[in-house]
């Protein structure tokens, strides 16, 4: 008989071994409620903590379900204070409820009475909680959002069933001209997330892959409410590339949809903003100079594009607009600053979740083959490294010049391709700009010379285009097949998941994607590179590894035939 593929320890890591023949459906069932933490050649660390609990009970697991399957798959018996811990996360998931009163407050109810006692001592909610006469529990309005974060941070999160105001009448349609439709899993998103209109909806995350239409979902979110809304997200770029969509995809006017950014100040009906301009200030002791924007459109929904990127400060303002509903948007709700409680207490739950691996089974996202090619320092590069700090060590492996051997040889190699050079350092990516000849955008393009250039590429008359991190969110190039990643943000697993998902829109001749990320060997470079990938590897991608001689036999290859 086959061993069982996974190990569950006691401290509620999840070990699940990748050559088991049941590896790839463990991997499915498992990332549904515990978040990849390593992912080593032969076996890969997972960790079930509350937030996946939650999540998971949002999307309708159950405790014995899990529990369950888990027991089935483990190959040794679970310690008993795993399966209890499992079972009091489960339990605790809606054990508190928010309810209106008026518009001045809300109740707070719980079926536990001993919780509510001790929760009353707490010094987190002293001055937040209100008791009534009769053993009630009432919060004021105002604090809705203070309470609920200061009860997840305490362990117990709020199933918030308080309403929301309905904010200014939006009527309009969706467009069915030149054969647009919703496909069937983003209107299952949309519907999801509103739920009927009931206060049981309202609030929460989408989570679908780049390329699979995510502002599709928002625009059908907002279609189903008929409300003036405020859609925030990253940069001017995708502030045009919304505009864009609304206009095309349904029947609102221009005076109906405005840009809200460093270059317009148009507050419509539908209002398209960055995260940037709302927290822009003056000086460090100054407020925030546009944060009241959330108060003067009279809008009944917010949408967070890339919500896994939210600044604290627009946490700090969405605390106080619990009353408006709230749509996050993400192909990833991995936080590298731990944040992620902060996104459930404050946007809402998981909603509505899609596997990278389901939509490229269904033809939705081109099928992906991703590489490591790993170059050599040089004798020079070496020694400058050893003798280095630990954060100058990054830089010196980035800025590795036999790099851009490696490109160039990629180039030729792709030479009838759609190619994205992506980098996090300007000096190596104008040095890259240079040696091919390709134009460069970077945050310090203007935006009127960006948008020509991203033209150009969706036109195919510019077939290569070299990008700083402002290419990694909500650029909209469809027929980009090939990515060449040539340095990153140190560990950052959702910009490496952001980078493959410039290259995953389906292509025209069904044609397949290659991600390539170069990193100098036996570097730190190269240990962040294996935290990068964590968040695909729990997709269902793997990486070939290859030397840089490697990429050269490659070439070689095809020059003899």
């Amino acid at each position: 008989m086959t061993e069982a593929p996974l190990i569950v320890q006691a401290d509620g890591a999840v070990l699940l071994e990748t050559q088991h023949s049941e590896y790839e459906a463990a991997r499915e069932q498992l990332s549904k409620f515990a978040a990849l933490e390593k992912s080593p050649e032969y076996v890969h660390f997972y960790r079930i903590t509350p937030i996946s609990i939650w999540n998971a009970a949002a999307l309708g697991e159950r405790a014995s379900d899990v529990l369950e399957w888990l027991e089935e798959k483990a190959r040794f018996p679970i310690a008993k204070q795993v399966t209890e811990r499992i079972g009091e996360w489960f339990r605790r998931y809606g054990l508190l409820r928010l309810e209106r009163v008026d518009d001045e407050r809300l109740r707070l109810r719980c079926s536990d009475q001993e919780l509510m006692a001790e929760l009353a001592e707490s010094p987190r909610l002293e001055e937040l909680l209100e008791f009534g006469a009769h053993g009630e529990v009432f919060v004021a309005a105002a604090d809705r959002g203070q309470v609920k974060q200061a009860l997840v941070r305490l362990g117990y999160p709020v199933d918030d069933r308080g309403g929301y105001c309905e904010g200014a009448g939006l009527r309009f349609e969706l467009s069915r001209e030149r054969g647009f439709g919703l496909r069937d899993y983003q209107a299952a998103a949309a519907a999801a997330f509103h739920r009927g209109g009931s206060v049981e909806g309202g609030c929460g995350v989408v989570v679908l892959p780049c390329g699979a239409g995510k502002t599709v979902v928002g625009i059908a979110a907002m279609h189903l409410l008929q409300t003036n809304t405020l859609i925030l997200t990253t940069n001017t770029v995708a502030v045009r590339q919304w505009v864009r969509e609304l206009l095309d995809k349904t029947d609102l006017s221009d005076g109906e949809v405005g840009e809200y950014t460093g270059e317009n100040k148009q507050i419509r009906p539908v209002t398209v903003a960055t995260y940037q301009i709302l927290t822009h200030r003056r000086g460090r002791l100054d407020g925030f100079t546009h944060l009241d924007l959330f108060d003067r459109g009279g809008f009944g929904l917010i949408v967070y594009d890339e919500v896994h990127l939210l600044p604290a400060p627009v946490f700090r303002a969405t605390a106080g607009i619990q009353a408006r509903r709230r749509l996050g948007l993400t192909a990833t709700l991995v936080r590298e600053d731990g944040r992620q409680d902060e996104v459930f207490s404050l946007i809402g739950p998981k909603r509505y979740e899609l596997p990278w691996k389901h939509l490229e089974r269904a033809g939705f996202l081109a099928v992906a083959r991703c590489f490591e090619v790993r170059v050599a320092l040089g004798v020079e590069r070496r020694q400058r490294y050893d003798r280095a700090t630990a954060r100058s060590q990054i830089r010196i492996a980035s800025d590795n010049e036999r790099k851009n051997d490696v490109v160039g040889r990629l180039l030729r190699q792709h030479a009838g391709d759609r190619v994205l050079v992506i980098g996090q350092y300007l000096e190596q990516l104008r040095i890259l700009s240079g040696l091919f000849g390709i134009p460069l955008i970077t945050g310090q393009t203007k935006n009127d010379e960006r948008d020509r250039l991203y033209a150009d590429f969706r036109a195919g008359t510019l077939p290569h285009l070299i990008v700083s991190k402002v290419g990694n969110f909500a650029v909209d190039i469809p027929d980009a097949n090939v990515a060449i990643q040539v340095s990153g943000t140190f560990g950052s697993r959702q910009e490496e998941a952001q980078r493959l998902g410039r290259v995953l829109r389906p292509k025209a001749d069904g044609g397949a994607a290659s991600f390539y990320t170069v990193v100098s060997e036996d570097t730190r470079e190269q240990d962040f590179a294996a935290k990068r990938q964590l968040f695909l590897t729990e997709q269902g991608y793997s990486y070939e590894i290859r030397a840089e001689e490697a990429a050269g036999d490659v070439e070689a290859r095809e020059a003899s035939r």
